[in-house]
């Protein structure tokens, strides 16, 4: 198992599944990370956090307790 908080940068990933649960799970739902869809790993901050990655077309910045939650392959 491997989550989104372990790809390192320049690297396209698959989600797999989303662990955690309630309001948190439903933010990153909202915010498009949703079960088979791609993320492109763009730039992680010197101490790891945040995270920038382009979902959909679009650019977000994950913490990295968000990003653990997050299954990929």
């Amino acid at each position: 198992m491997r989550t989104l908080k372990e790809v390192a940068c320049g690297e396209t990933v698959t989600v797999k599944k989303l662990t955690g649960d309630g309001p948190v799970k439903r933010r990153i739902m909202d915010m498009g990370i949703t079960k088979g869809v791609e993320i492109y790993v763009r730039k992680v901050a010197p101490l790891g956090d945040p995270i920038e990655v382009t979902v959909r077309g679009y650019e977000l910045s994950l913490r990295k307790g968000d990003a653990e939650m997050v299954e990929v392959e």
